[in-house]
């Protein structure tokens, strides 16, 4: 989905959001329970732009339909470099409605882990506000 790799790619953060559908669900590498809505994926693609620093995707695939796409990417937690994947699915409308993410290696998921946690509360605050 080229349109929302050139967003984040730019740190357009408002222009990322723009293509999640409403009743998008999130599923986290480091969290078991997804998270469901606009206001909270939104709150933690941000959460996600304060963590990952020179992020870059690498790669970009498609299923045959042009509802299914994957979009691989490096980048760094910290002093951890991680590789993983976005997994991203459009509805009807084009929009985003399901957004999985993946990343590797072990010790970098659990940098991002605790890296996102210490955003969490912020996190929770901006989908609070996006709702309100």
């Amino acid at each position: 989905m080229r349109a929302f790799r050139e967003a984040v790619e730019a740190h357009d953060l408002d222009a990322a959001e723009a293509l999640l559908a409403e009743d998008v669900v999130f599923t986290s590498p480091v969290v078991f329970k997804p998270y469901a809505g606009k206001a909270i994926t939104a709150a933690i693609l941000r959460g996600a732009a304060r963590v990952f620093e020179d992020l870059r995707y690498v790669r970009e695939l498609s299923g045959p339909d042009g509802r299914d796409h994957a979009l691989v990417f490096t980048a760094r937690v910290g002093d951890r470099e991680v590789d993983g994947c976005d997994f991203l699915h459009l509805d009807e409308d084009g929009l985003i409605d399901r957004f999985m993410v993946m990343v590797r290696p072990l010790s970098g998921a659990q940098a991002l882990a605790a890296a996102m946690g210490a955003q969490f509360e912020r996190i929770t605050e901006e989908a609070e506000a996006r709702l309100a």
